[in-house]
């Protein structure tokens, strides 16, 4: 990440729950107005990272400093109340006996500046009109933009994010989430997002970081997360991945689908990531090439799934064509050079 004035910053925090570990040693900076992705499976500890930002639990071992305050030390303790810290809830947890209004100011000091607060809130989320509804009278995208007007309201300094649109379908995840970003961005607060969902990660972080049991297996943009993975198990966090065994010879290797280019010299037994739109096909009249085992249909492309000997490769098909399963293709490498991983690999982090 650029170096810049530290929005938040952790530093070899751990924190386990009665003797099991659930973050070891997890170090990153987050640049004042930029967003990081927290991206892994469930029960990787992503949750917990962002309770230990808030304040909601205690790091066993570890700095945790907001801006230029330490909050979190072997001897320093700030209680959640006093660190400026927003929190958007996988349920969005509102009142609901309370007004779209009322839930906005929940967290508001009574002043004059009160109701004007709330108002500003609610045009920025797109809200004027429902000041006096109940939660339950709206729809899951206007409460997920009530749930952030009110976590904005008073005007935290950091805006922590726990799978905010898990519980909406699709269509208006999509939606949200850009209307979510667009206002971050306007307001330039720093954010934290936790994520299982791939695309949302690359879609909301400035940069990337990929959870794997409480560790950091890489932090990156999300370009790099995509195209350059620190190893196989970010490739698959990251993204469709398929894999072909090749023998390489510098920056060249040669597999069962032909030469392939690497993006980094290698030497001898390699794993190559190979992502679906980085092959391409040719129906074959006879039995001879490679057999296509499953078609589906994904609206913005085709996906075919081919059959090579134990391994199966997934290619990104934009135009129509008549391929059902059984047919034969020969299966061929373009694009840019291919990331490949010996035989033993190293999980180092690289921070960019």
């Amino acid at each position: 990440m650029p170096a810049t004035t530290s929005g938040i910053n952790l530093l070899d925090v751990c924190h386990r729950y009665d003797e099991n570990p659930v973050v070891s040693n997890f170090s990153v900076t987050v640049p004042q107005g930029h967003s990081l992705a927290l991206l892994g499976p469930s029960g990787c500890g992503k949750t917990t990272l962002l309770r230990l930002i808030a304040g909601l639990a205690k790091p066993y071992l570890g700095t945790i400093s907001l801006g230029e305050n330490v909050v979190a030390s072997n001897d320093k303790w700030v209680a959640p109340e006093d660190r400026n810290v927003g929190l958007v809830f996988q349920d969005w947890a509102l009142f609901p006996h309370l007004s779209v209004a009322k839930n906005v100011a929940f967290g508001l000091p009574r002043s004059a500046s009160h109701k004007k607060q709330v108002h500003d809130m609610l045009d920025l989320v797109g809200l004027i009109g429902y000041e006096n509804r109940l939660p339950s009278t709206l729809s899951g995208g206007q409460q997920q933009r009530v749930a952030l007007a009110r976590a904005l309201a008073p005007r935290p300094k950091v805006l922590l994010l726990d799978e905010p649109f898990s519980n909406l379908d699709s269509g208006l995840r999509n939606k949200v989430r850009s209307e979510v970003a667009e206002v971050l961005s306007e307001l330039k607060i720093t954010s934290v997002f936790v994520t299982h969902d791939q695309e949302e990660a690359f879609a909301l972080g400035d940069h990337v970081g990929v959870m794997n049991d409480g560790t950091l297996e890489q932090i990156g943009k999300p370009e790099e997360i995509y195209m350059r993975p620190a190893n196989p198990w970010v490739a698959n966090i990251g993204g469709e991945a398929s894999f072909i065994e090749g023998v390489a010879h510098g920056q060249t290797a040669e597999t069962a689908i032909g030469r392939i280019p690497l993006f980094t010299e290698q030497q001898g037994l390699v794993k190559i990531l190979l992502r679906p739109e980085q092959l391409v096909i040719q129906q074959q009249e006879s039995s001879e090439g490679t057999c296509v085992e499953r078609v589906e249909y994904r609206g913005s492309d085709y996906r075919i799934f081919l059959r090579l000997d134990a391994t199966v490769l997934e290619v990104s098909v934009k135009e129509p064509f008549s391929l059902q399963r059984g047919d034969y293709v020969n299966v061929s490498f373009t694009g840019h050079p291919a990331v490949a991983y010996p035989e033993t690999t190293s999980n180092g982090i690289k921070l960019t």
